[in-house]
């Protein structure tokens, strides 16, 4: 009999509300081939199967976001988010938020995981659920966990083999402390520029170097730019799918659990994409012509321990202890 009533209100919710549809954009920087991309096309077909039409998702990929006046820029599309732009959702690399919310970005410290299994446990914890909080006070709620595999390095013309041929690299990475700090304790000159702007600035030579996930590399064509692949796996690169807080918080309690539902779904797809792909591109990448090299990375670790003290700082004492004792 509980069931039935429950059933009952949820259908009724469900049609007071489709007289008015909620429509949501969720916008992304990559490509329709991205797995972040084939993954959000799930969540579209699940909220607005399960919706019963209260709710349309509208995807807009990198090629899609000018036509609502967005670039295909994380920084951008973040701020479409806390300053109730035209995008209402995205997904974005977790060292990303960090501007908003400081310990968001803790899981991309240095070689902190030593496969995916061991991420997702942890990007699933009370330790990150506590920490994605903090972003509520800039109107961003944390549906779920994208990924976008382990960063690696590539180079025009130099191999990197080991921690000293990253001496001097002009490397383009993201506008991430941790990546950023990684980089410059390797030897490298981190520069940050968006990812919509790298291919073209690669082209033109303004850069000697990129770090990326396999998946990002191949799906993005960076092979083209880039003759060399070194898995340095330096980084693990998680990626909350956020929505508005105040489009959060209009949706009814029914509609709340189709979103989150549809948004575990998505984050499971993605997972499962990019674990794979991380594990079958490189072949792919080499049939393209790239030369891959598998570095010793006991001494990149070794290079990059500066890092945890730096940000043992600014996270504090407690947090960096759980996550260092999670880790293990």
């Amino acid at each position: 009999m509980k069931k039935t009533i429950l059933a009952a209100l949820m259908a009724g919710s469900f049609i007071a509300s489709a007289f008015s549809a909620t429509v949501i954009k969720l916008g992304y920087s990559t490509g329709s081939s991205d797995p972040r991309a084939v993954a959000s096309k799930l969540f579209k077909e699940e909220v607005e199967k399960n919706s019963k039409g209260s709710i349309t998702v509208e995807l807009y990929d990198s090629s899609r976001l000018p036509t609502i006046g967005m670039k295909a820029s994380d920084t951008n599309l973040i701020e479409s988010i806390i300053n109730r732009g035209p995008v209402d959702m995205t997904v974005s690399s977790a060292g990303n938020f960090g501007i908003y919310a400081t310990n968001v970005g803790v899981s991309a410290l240095p070689f902190l995981f030593t496969d995916f299994d061991k991420a997702w446990k942890f990007m699933d914890s009370d330790i990150v659920k506590g920490v994605n909080k903090e972003l509520e006070s800039s109107n961003i709620v944390v549906l779920a966990h994208y990924d976008n595999g382990f960063r690696c390095v590539t180079t025009t013309s130099r191999q990197v083999t080991k921690v000293a041929d990253m001496k001097g690299l002009k490397i383009r990475t993201p506008a991430n402390q941790i990546v950023m700090e990684t980089m410059t304790a390797l030897g490298a000159r981190p520069e940050p520029l968006d990812f919509g702007k790298l291919p073209a600035a690669l082209k033109a030579g303004q850069f000697d170097s990129q770090e990326n996930p396999i998946p990002v590399i191949y799906n993005n064509k960076l092979y083209q730019v880039q003759k060399y692949l070194a898995i340095t796996n330096h980084s693990y690169d998680a990626m909350p799918l956020v929505i508005k807080k105040d489009v959060w918080n209009k949706l009814s309690a029914a509609e709340k659990k189709v979103v989150q539902d549809a948004a575990i779904k998505a984050q499971n797809l993605n997972r499962t994409l990019v674990k794979d792909q991380t594990n079958s591109l490189v072949a792919s990448l080499k049939k393209e012509g790239m030369v891959v090299t598998r570095p010793d990375l006991g001494e990149f670790k070794k290079a990059t321990q500066s890092v945890f003290e730096i940000f043992s700082e600014i996270y504090g004492k407690d947090l960096m202890d759980k996550v260092i004792a999670f880790t293990k």
